[in-house]
């Protein structure tokens, strides 16, 4: 039987934050890399994950198209499934289309508004919900089956470590133009006044950099509760849409913002660790 699959985005999750933080279970799994997203934000990013690349490697002295066949050609190892190559994934360019096609039950699970059911990254699959709550990571993993006769497919975006890297408890500091753009964007058409928002200092950066570690460490726990769910023909990605700015040359944040920080992503996978 092919293996079962889960695929988890850790959204905003800068590379080093993962390296700061104890990772236990993490580190089971495998070597976590510094890899690339393709896109600086949460709903470009998860959509060329969806199209079956994975946040990518910078090699030097090769052809782009050559890293593209390679990537393809991993998912075969991935799923146990033989013959899987970058023409199973067109014309669609759509993993949870090819995994569907392979007797997969697909399954995704977002905590963002922007990969709500409506848009169009649910697509191809069985079941795809926004959860309730940004921050329920735990209620995911409670939920998650793994039936011996038929492979599943989990697609998981998890809200704890975008900002406001809220925990039960947590009292930080919040912007309004981060979690409500959407209602600020009419405000700001109508009267043209910009956001009151004051930048955050540097301490205050810090103090968020260091809630984000706090929150890959949360994650990382309930990581560990998926692996003791999961059978040992489980393959795991683990990863990041984007990275984020603390304040490093003058920015806070994602999305409409070219630094290097905002692009390095971690990246892990292979079957479950043993128990």
């Amino acid at each position: 039987m092919a293996n079962h699959f889960v695929y988890i985005i850790m959204d905003s999750c800068r590379y080093d934050s993962l390296q700061a933080a104890a990772t236990p279970n993490m580190d089971r799994l495998g070597l976590v890399e510094r890899r690339y997203s393709y896109a600086s934000w949460t709903s470009p990013s998860h959509y060329v994950m969806l199209m079956g690349l994975v946040p990518h490697l910078s090699p030097q002295g090769v052809f782009a198209s050559e890293v593209y066949k390679q990537e393809f050609a991993k998912w075969v190892d991935r799923l146990d499934v033989p013959d899987l190559s970058f023409k199973t994934f067109l014309p669609q360019l759509s993993l949870p289309k090819v995994l569907g096609d392979q007797g997969y039950t697909t399954i995704g699970r977002v905590s963002m508004p922007v990969l709500n059911p409506a848009t169009s990254i649910s697509k191809f699959f069985d079941d795809y919900s926004l959860m309730p709550h940004h921050n329920d990571f735990a209620s995911m993993v409670a939920e998650i089956e793994f039936p011996e006769d038929e492979p599943h497919f989990y697609f998981l975006n998890l809200g704890e470590t975008h900002y406001p890297y809220m925990l039960n408890g947590d009292d930080m500091p919040r912007i309004s133009g981060v979690h409500g753009i959407i209602k600020e964007m009419d405000e700001f058409m109508l009267t043209q006044q910009q956001s009151k928002d004051e930048f955050f200092n540097q301490a205050e950066m810090e103090r968020l950099r260091q809630q984000q570690i706090k929150c890959v460490e949360y994650v990382d726990g309930l990581i560990g509760e998926l692996f003791d769910k999961a059978p040992s023909n489980t393959h795991f990605i683990i990863t990041a849409d984007h990275g984020e700015l603390f304040g490093e040359d003058g920015y806070f944040g994602h999305g409409p913002v070219m630094h290097t920080k905002c692009f390095e992503v971690p990246f892990v996978e292979g079957l479950r660790p043993d128990r």
